[in-house]
């Protein structure tokens, strides 16, 4: 989100301000904060892709009013499906049970239009075991970005994600966003690490705007930046036990 064009959007409509940390990069919460605080209104965080990150020593769950994190199990902390709120305003834990458990208020006292969003023991027995093991998990990754890093950062065509200041990353995700310069774009390069049978996510893509259910009511030219990434962007390959090796193998495909 670009947080110098969130004032011009604000209307007297407007309730909440909706931002995503996306890759395990995260907005910039204290512009935002400001914001919200001089118009009255409330942050709610997706940070689907956020578990584990830390700005300024402070978990990111911690900015905004509530936070969303995914615990699916492409994510670096899961739980083999489901999610988990965070919140600092422990008024909001009622209303949440309630909504979260078919808007049920009692045994037979319905009190509004409720969703099924329960967690099982088994997911959260998952759930433990994998925070147990989270800081180990978190290093490997770490590892394997900075390896990316060092191979890819610097060749022409290829941008990588800025590091950001003061923020420990959940290295959740390596996107690379093939330019014009590199020589091949992003649909081919992914073809050619398909032959080598390594799968590569062109994640985010299609846009939203582009879905079936969407385009006809939607332009994605009315969002040119995501539009432009959507066709450039590709995750690589990352996860905690990726051998430095096969990264390195990936890399000389990419690089040759």
């Amino acid at each position: 989100m670009n947080v110098d064009s969130i004032e011009s959007l604000i209307t007297d409509k407007t309730s909440a301000i909706v931002p995503v940390h996306v890759y395990g990069n995260i907005c910039d919460v204290e512009a935002i904060e400001r914001i919200a605080k001089k118009h009255n209104l409330k942050v709610i965080y997706d940070a689907a892709h956020a578990f584990g990150t830390r700005y300024k020593g402070k978990g990111i769950g911690t900015f905004g009013d509530a936070s969303m994190f995914s615990f699916h199990a492409t994510k670096v902390f899961h739980t083999i499906e489901g999610g988990g709120l965070a919140y600092g305003d422990s008024a909001l834990k009622d209303n949440l049970a309630i909504f979260r458990n078919f808007g049920l208020a009692g045994p037979e006292t319905v009190v509004e239009a409720g969703t099924n969003a329960k967690m099982n023991e088994f997911q959260a027995a998952m759930g433990l075991c994998n925070l147990e093991n989270i800081d180990g998990v978190l290093a490997k990754r770490k590892a394997v970005v900075e390896r990316y890093r060092e191979r890819l950062d610097s060749v022409k065509g290829i941008k990588l994600s800025a590091i950001q200041d003061g923020v420990e990353s959940n290295y959740s995700y390596l996107p690379v966003v093939f330019e014009d310069e590199f020589g091949l774009n992003r649909d081919e390069v992914a073809d050619k690490l398909a032959k080598d049978n390594i799968y590569a996510r062109k994640y985010f893509y299609p846009l939203v705007n582009d879905f079936e259910c969407y385009k006809d009511e939607y332009s994605s030219y009315d969002t040119p930046v995501a539009k432009y990434l959507a066709a450039r962007v590709l995750t690589l390959p990352l996860y905690a036990d990726l051998a430095i090796e096969d990264v390195d193998r990936i890399c000389d495909i990419i690089l040759k």
